[in-house]
């Protein structure tokens, strides 16, 4: 899969999961997941589990402190 449609699908799972749009600092979900999309489909282990599962994955930490 390409990173055009990883990016895309992995943003669609974690906007779902989360509920929003923007975080708190006033960042948009749609960069942060740009950028953070980016580092998993890099990872051939990550790549593989597909961008929902690794958007799930990344959502369960937001938040955390």
């Amino acid at each position: 899969m390409e990173l055009e449609e990883f990016t895309r699908r992995f943003t669609a799972e974690a906007k779902r999961l989360a509920g929003f749009d923007t975080f708190d600092d006033g960042q948009s979900v749609d960069e942060y997941c740009k950028e953070v999309a980016a580092n998993y489909h890099a990872d051939p282990l990550y790549r593989n589990d597909g961008p929902e599962a690794c958007a799930e994955s990344d959502v369960s930490y937001w938040g955390e402190e």
